[in-house]
């Protein structure tokens, strides 16, 4: 029997402004091309509309949390979001735990917590205190809820350091393997093997974008990272795979990063995409086939 799905995205954001005038659309494009979303809060408002997409489309599921550069106040321009987004000032909000509780009893669909972690790349090195104590929070509500975590991690710019003087990976390994009695998916990986393996040790999964597609730097890690330890992602509207990349990423453009999967590894679109599907039933205790 021909499955639901042949391919799901496990990191989009149809859930902000930049798809506020055609994200039926989109979803439309999903449906005839049987993939399935998850899309992936990055504050309050944000969650709550993800879980409203949930509720519409069957095909559609949704994680809500507190992306890290939203617990403090900076501006992120065009350049950095994408084409046709627009410039945003995050506020700084507090994770408040009561309305993220609430919010995923609202629905079944809520199938994680995040994305939280560390992102040094965007903030100061003054944040990093409120960043770790958003990042405590939402794995506190993770255990609660025995849901897995969304994890952002993204280290300084080249010539900066960070606040500890290490890698966000190793940063954000510390406080899960502290905290985290849950599993969960290290999203758009861009670490080492070996960072990797220490992830591994405590129950997460990575995940690879469209960059893999045009970036040969991770060739060796997607090699070498087992099939049933990955997860095939967008991060739409960010990142757009080959042959689509100067626009906006949508979510089903996935296909694009599992066919690369495929091509890398020597194996059979079939078998990467099945795979895929798999692993992200397990992870997130959801029925896509």
């Amino acid at each position: 029997m021909k499955n639901k799905h042949q391919y799901i995205d496990t990191h989009a954001h149809l859930n902000l402004a930049i798809f506020n005038d055609d994200y039926q659309a989109v979803v439309e494009k999903c449906v005839s091309a049987a993939v399935a979303v998850i899309n992936v809060g990055t504050k309050e408002s944000t969650s709550a509309k993800a879980v409203r997409l949930a509720a519409l489309y069957p095909s559609l599921y949704a994680i809500i949390g507190l992306h890290p550069i939203q617990t403090v106040p900076g501006t992120h321009d065009e350049k950095e979001i994408g084409p046709g987004g627009k410039v945003f000032a995050s506020k700084g909000e507090v994770f408040n735990k009561d309305f993220y509780r609430t919010l995923a009893a609202s629905s079944k669909k809520v199938v994680g917590i995040g994305e939280c972690g560390f992102d040094y790349f965007h903030t100061t090195k003054d944040s990093y205190e409120t960043q770790e104590a958003a990042f405590i929070a939402q794995i506190e509500l993770a255990n609660e809820l025995n849901l897995p975590l969304m994890i952002h991690t993204r280290d300084p710019k080249p010539g900066e350091t960070s606040p500890t003087g290490n890698s966000a990976y190793e940063d954000v390994h510390k406080v899960l393997k502290q905290y985290s009695k849950v599993p969960g998916n290290i999203h758009f990986y861009a670490g080492t093997y070996e960072q990797a393996k220490m992830f591994f040790d405590l129950g997460f999964t990575v995940s690879f974008t469209g960059v893999i597609t045009f970036a040969t730097a991770y060739d060796e890690i997607v090699k070498a990272i087992p099939l049933d330890l990955m997860h095939a992602e967008t991060d739409s509207p960010f990142v757009s795979p080959i042959p689509f990349r100067g626009q906006r990423c949508e979510p089903h453009y996935v296909s694009k990063v599992v066919e690369k999967i495929a091509e890398i590894k020597s194996l059979s679109l079939y078998e990467v995409s099945e795979q895929l599907l798999k692993n992200a039933e397990k992870l997130y205790k959801i029925s896509l086939r």
